[in-house]
């Protein structure tokens, strides 16, 4: 297994998650792609399914209003899937700018379809940590794993580590309200679960601003997630809680900062406090 280069060794590993911002448009999906790397994101991550098998039957005839019309939703969801030929453009362009690129797979079609593609490494969204079909179907690829774990228990994630082992296995903290009030981000959760699985532990942000993302960095999470958009205001459910350029690229100018400003736990006596010895000290 080539790991990802998160851990406590490595620094804050940065992912920028397009999911389904790009709303089916490849050309807007590389704008996305350029500005994370412009950015410095170590990574760019999308969402794919089989619209056909994980759109849920209750809601696949429901009426949608979208900018191409009135549709049903599974309709919407086939409109906004990228294919084969663009996920080999995006593969080729990750590699260009230099950044990593993975997804979500929604369904056990989505692992093979990635798997031919030779990601390095894949996501499971919050709403599959539940799905054992999808974990054990992630598990056989023997590619490292980064788990959100948003709308789960305690025990979800202790069944879902179980399938999945801990070798290669990222758990990022994630609360999965679009967007989320400072008041349920629980951000103590990231050194509980760090302490009770020992994998590097990261954070998945749906929270307006970089405050509480940042904070998550200082309180040690190894990864950092969050969406990404060229514009708030554009359709689609997770724009508003998106950063936009400016937003994303303050965000990882300051979680640099902040990996500085952390030093270690040696008190000594710094370089540019010497000075000030003879004159305040006497």
């Amino acid at each position: 297994m080539t790991a990802l280069p998160i851990g406590s060794e490595n620094p804050v590993y940065v992912i920028a998650e397009i999911g389904l911002n790009h709303n089916g448009d490849l050309e807007l999906a590389k704008r996305l792609m350029a500005v994370a790397a412009q950015a410095g994101a170590n990574a760019v991550k999308f969402q794919k399914r089989n619209p056909d098998v994980s759109t849920p039957l209750a809601m696949r005839g429901k009426m949608r209003s979208t900018p191409w019309g009135e549709m049903t939703y599974l309709e919407y969801r086939h409109r906004v899937e990228l294919g084969r030929p663009e996920y080999d453009e995006i593969a080729s362009y990750a590699a260009e700018l230099g950044v990593d690129w993975f997804a979500s797979p929604w369904d056990v079609d989505s692992v093979a379809f990635l798997e031919s593609l030779g990601v390095k490494a894949h996501k499971v969204a919050s709403a599959c940590l539940r799905n054992a079909e999808i974990l054990e179907a992630l598990k056989a690829t023997g590619k490292p794993i980064i788990m959100s774990t948003g709308m789960s228990t305690i025990d979800d994630v202790d069944r879902a580590v179980d399938i999945l082992g801990k070798s290669g296995l990222v758990i990022m903290h994630c609360t999965s309200t679009y967007p989320m009030p400072p008041e349920e981000a629980d951000l103590l959760n990231i050194p509980m679960l760090a302490q009770r699985y020992g994998v590097p532990v990261g954070y998945s942000g749906h929270e307006p601003g970089l405050q509480i993302s940042l904070a998550a960095a200082a309180l040690g999470a190894r990864a950092i997630e969050r969406h990404i958009t060229l514009d708030r205001t554009m359709w689609g459910s997770d724009q508003a809680a998106s950063l936009e350029p400016s937003g994303f690229a303050r965000l990882v100018r300051d979680i640099r900062i902040i990996e500085l400003a952390m030093g270690d736990d040696v008190k000594k006596i710094h370089k540019g406090e010497m000075e000030k010895i003879a004159s305040l000290r006497g």
